[in-house]
């Protein structure tokens, strides 16, 4: 007697496949005959040996000469080649001493950092930090070209893989720093699928700079304020531009604002530049007030120092509607810059709240209109929040220093900025005037510190041309 199935239950083959199981098709597997692997073993030696000469010919060629040398002359002309040319690296050395660093002591290091560091942890570094690629099963990296050395970083020179763009490595400059054992790593495009990979071997920044000597003409598009990552003068745009100063109490913000004024002091004296200062703590700019041509440090007399250059603009502008498009500092209409020290008590501290509305017009219509026409605001901050400082978009460049929060270094530099390596929240306190960059032109954040100006100096330079501004 057969069993009857229970009411509501379904009955399946087992050898039905079930829904979600589909079909795979894998790869076959083809033993390879043993000819033919010995048959590429051998091509690859061939190719290499006759390569070798084009890839390595400084190699190729010492080998060879120390072998000729040593089958003709024995090991007697082989010490005598030895000694001869140990005698020729000295004389090099203590003679031309560059010649011989750039020829001979970078060379051996980027051979050395090539195969003692980068090749050797080149494939565990990028599969950690996510910058290996996978296609049908097969892991793609993208290839070392060649490694350069100077006296202060490396340069690893990349080919991408097909497909991937230089972002990829921007987004992972924290990993790569770290995992080569460097300060900090910068990404520079070449050109399509090269890029090269600046590692710096120690912090060229940890001494603090001294006053830079004035220069004489002032280039107001690059005036010097200090020393780049890379060893190079760092020269500071005001001409024009917007720049907003951004960093907690003891980062520095002073080093910047007295160094671009002392940049350009020659331009003052001639009556080509002029500066405001707006200094509401009457700590910062008041030491060398003398240098100024106008000067406030109370709410009322700010907003009236403002709403003055925003007619001073707009005259200049009526006069060269038509006429001309660009700026050019004369005495008569001299370039002008309006340094505000401790901004957000104009704009968010004030208890009067007509001031602050005026001084955040004031600002908006300088920042907004004044470049073209010879006005340029220079302002420092130290809270960069949006209910603090909401016009922070109209400042074209931007100088993050230390600051408190990861996330307001985004808020200063932009969006994207701290996968680009600008880790400003990280900067060491005992490094003041250390900052990250970023200029309207790029959008690569560039590590800097500005020079400091003592009081010293500051009064210096107030009685050296502060009666000439008078």
């Amino acid at each position: 007697m057969m069993r009857q199935p229970k009411v509501g239950a379904t009955q399946s083959s087992p050898t039905l496949p079930t829904p979600a199981q589909g079909v795979r098709f894998t790869t076959p597997i083809i033993e390879t005959p043993g000819i033919v692997v010995l048959a590429s073993l051998v091509w690859r030696l061939v190719r290499l040996l006759v390569l070798m000469p084009f890839r390595f010919p400084v190699m190729v060629a010492s080998t060879a000469a120390v072998v000729v040398c040593w089958w003709y002359l024995g090991w007697v002309g082989l010490s005598v080649l030895a000694g001869v040319l140990s005698v020729i690296s000295l004389v090099w050395w203590r003679m031309w001493p560059d010649s011989y660093r750039y020829c001979v002591t970078w060379r051996l290091l980027a051979w050395w950092r090539h195969l003692a560091v980068y090749r050797r942890h080149w494939q565990p570094v990028l599969v950690i930090s996510g910058l290996a690629e996978s296609y049908q099963e097969r892991r793609y990296l993208p290839r070392i070209r060649s490694v350069r050395c100077n006296d202060r970083a490396d340069y690893v020179r990349v080919s991408l893989v097909a497909g991937t763009s230089p972002v990829d490595f921007e987004h992972r400059v924290v990993e790569l720093a770290h995992g080569f054992a460097a300060p900090s790593c910068r990404v520079t495009v070449n050109g399509p699928r090269d890029i090269t990979l600046e590692f710096p071997r120690h912090d060229t920044l940890s001494e603090p700079l001294d006053a830079l000597p004035v220069p004489e003409p002032p280039d107001l598009g690059a005036l010097p304020v200090g020393k780049r990552e890379d060893g190079t003068a760092w020269k500071l745009r005001l001409h024009g531009t917007h720049v907003l100063v951004v960093g907690v109490t003891g980062a520095g913000k002073g080093s910047v604002l007295w160094s671009a004024i002392r940049a350009m002091l020659p331009a003052i004296a001639d009556g080509t530049a002029q500066v405001w200062g707006i200094d509401p703590k009457r700590m910062e700019l008041a030491y060398g007030r003398e240098l100024f041509a106008r000067y406030a440090d109370t709410g009322e007399s700010a907003v009236a120092l403002l709403e003055h250059a925003v007619t001073q603009m707009q005259e200049r502008a009526e006069r060269y509607a038509g006429k001309q498009r660009s700026h050019t500092p004369t005495k008569a209409d001299p370039f002008v810059v309006v340094v505000l020290d401790e901004v957000a008590f104009l704009t968010a501290y004030h208890p009067d709240r007509d001031v602050r509305k005026r001084s955040e017009n004031a600002i908006a219509t300088l920042t907004s209109q004044g470049r073209s026409v010879g006005f340029c605001v220079l302002a420092a901050l130290q809270d960069p929040r949006k209910e603090v400082m909401n016009l922070r978009n109209l400042f074209p460049d931007k100088i993050a220093l230390r600051l408190d929060e990861a996330s307001q270094v985004d808020m200063v530099l932009g969006e994207g900025a701290r996968e680009r390596g600008a880790e400003a929240h990280l900067i060491d306190p005992t490094l003041p005037g250390v900052a990250y960059v970023r200029l309207e032109t790029s959008p690569s954040p560039v590590r800097v510190r500005a020079a400091f100006v003592s009081d010293e100096d500051i009064t210096a330079m107030a009685d050296g041309y502060g009666s000439e501004v008078a």
